[in-house]
């Protein structure tokens, strides 16, 4: 076995990670061009943070101005503070029998299952806290789906999303002043299965739609679907908290936000490792990974929820 198998591994798991693709609702969101603060290294508190400036400041615009001097406007902004999401791994055992030759198709087959859990973890914690948390903030609506005209259901009772729900999301979205451009609604899986049976409105802009080509645009929405939406409580519009079970009264939501209002950052990716060499007796390799990432809104609005 290599002396620097470890960091083989490490290197492997950190493009793997960073490659995973399975959540396209983030796609064309770039990084933010900010340092990453390591606070408490090494420490059970070790954290990953970023500062990010920002801004609501908008110039005064004087028309056919016939007073001079022009009077001096204040630049002003302030500076967030945002706390990157810690993902750990448990700790897998893996023989020296099974890492022989450390070639990338053995080194794929045994971090696969921790590259994979980091992600869906990844994207389930980003998309929860995009989600308003309630109904409470004017610029950040939730709706309920109606089922249309006909009140539509399926066999549980669920009223079904349909066309005039996504018109009545607009609705709710331009009235509370969500920005217009690049508007993203990811679908729960449900929701996007409601759409998929209404071909007079959608005609085949689901049913055609593959991975690689642009998403549908509908209703001033780009459509995406992702499976781990949060659930809310139906009857208060309250977001459930992340990793609860739902329950009798619960529902998957999908949820609206917009591109330009979302902070994404990508911070340290960590291996830790026990060489099988202090372990003469069962000769097993122990290690696991932490990954820090965050992407959630910049300010609490810019977003909405259909339930």
């Amino acid at each position: 076995m290599p002396l620097n198998f470890p960091e083989i591994w490490a290197k492997r798991v950190i493009n793997n990670i960073d490659k995973n693709t399975t959540a396209t609702f983030l796609d064309g969101i770039p990084e933010l061009d900010a340092d990453v603060t390591m606070i408490n290294e090494g420490d059970a508190t070790e954290m990953n943070k970023i500062y990010v400036a920002v801004t609501e400041f908008d110039v005064d615009v004087l028309i056919n101005n016939t007073t001079y001097p022009i009077a001096a406007q204040v630049y002003t902004d302030g500076t967030i503070e945002i706390t990157l999401d810690k993902l750990q791994t448990k700790v897998v055992t893996v023989s020296d029998d099974a890492v022989k030759g450390s070639s990338y198709p053995k080194i794929d087959a045994v971090t696969k299952a921790h590259t994979n859990s980091i992600s869906k973890a990844k994207y389930k914690k980003a998309i929860h806290s995009i989600a308003p948390a309630d109904n409470a903030n004017s610029n950040m609506p939730i709706i309920l789906a109606t089922g249309g005209v006909d009140a539509l259901a399926d066999p549980s009772g669920r009223l079904r999303l349909t066309y005039e729900d996504l018109v009545a999301l607009k609705s709710a979205a331009d009235t509370a002043g969500v920005a217009e451009d690049d508007r993203r609604l990811v679908l729960c899986e449900n929701h996007w299965n409601d759409l998929l049976l209404d071909r007079k409105n959608f005609g085949n802009q689901l049913i055609d739609y593959v991975k690689g080509k642009p998403n549908p645009n509908i209703a001033g929405f780009e459509l995406h679907k992702y499976g781990a939406n949060p659930y809310y409580t139906v009857a208060t519009k309250v977001r459930k908290p992340y990793g609860s079970v739902p329950v009798a009264g619960d529902r998957q939501a999908s949820i609206m936000f917009v591109k330009t209002n979302i902070a994404k950052k990508t911070g340290s990716t960590k291996q830790y490792f026990a060489q099988a060499a202090g372990d003469p007796e069962n000769q097993t390799n122990r290690l696991n990974y932490r990954h820090y990432f965050v992407a959630t809104k910049f300010q609490n609005r810019d977003c909405a929820a259909i339930i």
